[in-house]
């Protein structure tokens, strides 16, 4: 596994942009299966609850290889609020504020232990302080509560 997370500006992850569908709480699997009424998932450093924005990549590549769809968490203590859409579309250009990310193998296509069985890749995880419109100020601290 690659450790590590590196800080990375938003042209050079998506110079195609970026488009958010919604904001929703991430869920801590283990807190749910205990039977906890709250199991939203929390920082580790900071406490904090953690928020996963679904969002579309619009690189033409990464779509063709089935690769568009991506998640970025944003760790705050309020849900915040997706960028306005584009008049008359239903897309919502985003940028994120202090992205990181965060690579690792991904051996989920594993089967076996010999290489040739191992279709393993390197993927991504995404970590954000806060996201706003591109043409916009912030959006992180207009927020709604929990």
């Amino acid at each position: 596994m690659i450790k590590g997370r590196m800080r990375i500006e938003m042209g050079t992850a998506f110079a195609d942009g970026l488009f958010a569908m919604a904001v929703e709480p991430e869920v801590d699997f283990d807190k749910r299966q205990s039977g906890a009424n709250d199991t939203q998932k929390r920082d580790k450093d900071t406490g904090e609850r953690m928020w996963v924005v679904r969002c579309v990549d619009g690189d033409e590549d990464a779509q063709k290889r089935g690769q568009a769809e991506l998640k970025v968490t944003i760790v705050a203590p309020v849900q915040p609020v997706l960028p306005d859409a584009l008049p008359g579309t239903p897309f919502r250009p985003v940028e994120f504020e202090n992205l990181t990310v965060f690579p690792y193998v991904d051996g989920a296509r594993c089967k076996g232990s010999g290489h040739p069985q191992c279709r393993g890749r390197v993927a991504y995880s995404f970590r954000a302080t806060g996201m706003r419109s591109p043409a916009r100020g912030a959006h992180s601290a207009t927020t709604k509560a929990a």
